[in-house]
């Protein structure tokens, strides 16, 4: 079973200020609730082929999933795909410059259930969405909160 949704914000910073903080692996604390770790696997973090660990607490449960960039083209594009137990999400990020001074923010989301996690993901979708969305409310929060 596959979940395929888009989600997208507006964010009144100009573009190179949004991938600029969106680049820094140092920052995904400040959108990514429940992250304790980020750990670089293999590769240059950030750049293509490059593997890392996040994990996460959630509701008292750790969560590790691995990262894999697939592609950066930045400014415009940063996509990669992102491995946990029964899920494999494939995310594409798109930045769009709006009028100099700010920026769409559009994420492609792609899920891929296995397991108890396809029985989860055909009786709850949303849940997936709603939890992109918080991650793209919290982004802009934090981007437009630095100088």
């Amino acid at each position: 079973m596959a979940l395929i949704y888009t989600v997208e914000i507006t964010i009144d910073k100009p573009r190179s200020r949004v991938v600029e903080l969106f680049d820094n692996p140092d920052n995904l604390k400040h959108w990514m609730p429940g992250l304790v770790s980020f750990e670089p696997l293999s590769g240059k973090p950030g750049e293509v082929g490059s593997k890392a660990r996040l994990t996460f607490m959630m509701n008292n449960r750790k969560l590790e999933m691995i990262e894999t960039i697939t592609k950066r083209a930045l400014p415009d594009e940063f996509n990669g795909t992102y491995e946990a137990k029964g899920v494999f999400n494939i995310v594409n990020n798109r930045f769009i410059d709006i009028d100099g001074k700010s920026t769409r923010y559009v994420s492609d989301q792609e899920f891929q259930m296995k397991g108890i996690m396809k029985l989860f993901a055909w009786i709850m979708p949303g849940v997936f969405k709603k939890q992109s969305m918080k991650y793209l409310t919290d982004f802009k929060a934090f981007v437009e909160s630095q100088p």
